[in-house]
């Protein structure tokens, strides 16, 4: 049986980029890199956030990455939206109620930001 899911993975243009984003707005951290003996992949970088694994496959050609998003949990979430705001994040979707897939999650709401690759980030709370 599956038990749970073992990382994301986002291809990215410019891995030093992406790795500092990370670090620097959601509190990630790199913890693993290592080259990969295909053409046109670089490097594999994996980031974690308590138990979250995020993969950042460098492909300095680029590719298309498209329709890819993953989700936080927010515990501020006015506190979070904002910090983001002012560091100058895109922001794909404003902040809007979000359904309760649970009790705990009853009066949420959810807001899309966008990454440097073009990857959605999203987060409730």
């Amino acid at each position: 049986m599956f038990k749970r899911i073992d990382h994301i993975a986002f291809i990215v243009a410019n891995r030093e980029k992406s790795v500092r984003f990370y670090e620097e707005h959601f509190g990630f951290q790199k913890y693993y890199e290592h080259d990969v003996p295909v053409p046109v992949i670089e490097k594999i970088v994996y980031l974690k956030l308590g138990d979250t694994v995020l993969e950042l496959i460098h492909m300095p050609n680029g590719a298309q990455n498209t329709g890819y998003h993953f989700c936080l949990e927010s515990d501020n979430f006015d506190a979070d939206y904002d910090r983001l705001k002012k560091a100058g994040i895109p922001v794909q979707t404003e902040p809007h109620p979000s359904s309760a897939r649970e009790a705990r999650e009853e009066g949420w709401r959810r807001v899309v930001f966008v990454g440097p690759d073009g990857e959605h980030i999203e987060f409730r709370g």
